[in-house]
């Protein structure tokens, strides 16, 4: 169980002289009682029965409210991923994510980062190196309960400010969808949505490090969230005191690297001074440990979810989950972060001739030698790189 943080509002401020009051008015009622009411006192039981009443009354003031979250990396849709998902009506991509999708159910909040810009079929789709994505890989993730969705990252300038909007005007049509980073004004992206579930108040901030050298048009920075400490700061301290759980999504690090670069320590470090609560990590296209800054944890990277890219490393995903636990107390909030897992994610596919298709994810616990020979030293691998064998993740 990992203490986070112990928020108390103004009230506390009066509470020493509440006290005071209390116990003078109390001093009054016992004296009232042992001069006044003797026969009071005398019944029998009666401290007894006050005793258990108080008690009830205390904890009264002591609630517990919980939210589950669970988290994936980059959907990074290359050319031979959407021609496999090619349909005489458009484009299916749920049959890939069959063998996991019950994975994902049950869980209150699900995040994931949608690295190619959903622009749609209308600007024409590509793939690497400036990608354009359509639409039906956002349903398909919705159809599988995802909910929180990071637009900020390397390739959201790819299409320029059309597929921005585009993607802006698909995901705007789905209200119970939380995105951020990316936007259609400066209106749109001063609007920081906070939500509500099960009692827990939370929001999503998300920011990339890098477009590939692609500026930002001119008066448009509203288009991607560039990481700058200066505005960072801003948002963070604008809605800190507002919810309970505050989320940063982070594109950072060096790519196909399973080390933390020293500026994704920076970065991160900056962020929990803030007193952001979780700091999700993607861009390395590999996955990269989980590590505590104090009490907060730090996915530096959650490798990709489902991609063409070549090598065991760049399929191989990671999955993690944790429980938010509010508890509140009086005046007092408590927030705390459990149950930490970790778990690993392939995509395979089949080659004819160069050309690949037949994309599906498996989680590693159900690969077999002919789907990824060596697997379970893989798994062992990855493993040991995400949690160094810390006891605060539990792997599976």
């Amino acid at each position: 169980m990992i203490r986070k943080r112990r928020k108390t509002n103004w009230k506390n401020r009066i509470a020493p002289f509440l006290l005071i009051g209390c116990f003078l008015l109390l001093l009054s009622a016992i004296d009232y009682a042992f001069f006044e009411k003797k026969t009071f006192l005398h019944i029998p039981g009666i401290e007894k029965q006050l005793f258990m009443e108080a008690s009830e009354n205390e904890e009264d003031f002591k609630k517990e409210e919980k939210l589950t979250l669970l988290m994936v990396g980059d959907a990074l849709i290359h050319g031979a991923v959407y021609q496999d998902a090619k349909t005489k009506s458009g484009y299916d991509f749920t049959p890939m994510f069959e063998n996991v999708k019950e994975m994902f159910v049950g869980y209150d909040l699900l995040f994931y980062n949608q690295e190619s810009i959903l622009g749609g079929e209308e600007l024409g789709l590509s793939s690497y190196p400036c990608f354009n994505s359509p639409y039906q890989v956002g349903d398909a993730f919705r159809m599988m309960g995802f909910n929180l969705v990071s637009l900020a990252n390397n390739h959201t300038l790819d299409r320029g400010e059309k597929a921005v909007i585009n993607s802006k005007n698909y995901w705007n049509q789905f209200p119970e969808v939380v995105t951020s980073g990316s936007y259609r004004s400066y209106q749109e992206k001063e609007q920081i949505k906070i939500e509500e579930k099960n009692g827990i108040t939370y929001a999503l901030l998300s920011y990339t490090d890098t477009t590939n050298g692609i500026p930002t048009p001119k008066g448009k920075s509203y288009l991607v969230n560039r990481y700058n400490e200066e505005e960072v700061k801003q948002d963070i301290e604008k809605i800190r005191d507002k919810v309970d759980f505050l989320m940063v999504s982070m594109h950072f690090g060096t790519e196909y690297s399973h080390t933390p670069d020293r500026r994704q320590k920076e970065i991160a470090a900056f962020l929990e001074s803030l007193g952001v609560d979780l700091i999700i990590g993607h861009h390395p296209h590999v996955v990269q440990p989980i590590e505590f800054i104090n009490d907060t944890p730090v996915i530096y990277s959650l490798g990709n979810f489902i991609s063409a890219q070549r090598g065991v490393e760049k399929l191989t995903g990671l999955v993690t989950s944790l429980t938010i636990k509010k508890t509140t107390e009086r005046e007092d909030i408590k927030i705390e972060i459990e149950n930490i897992t970790a778990e690993l994610v392939y995509t395979s596919s089949k080659s004819i001739n160069g050309g690949r298709f037949d994309f599906r994810l498996y989680r590693y616990q159900d690969l077999t030698e002919e789907i990824l020979p060596n697997y379970q030293e893989y798994q062992k691998k990855f493993l040991h790189i995400v949690t160094g064998e810390n006891p605060k993740i539990e792997t599976r």
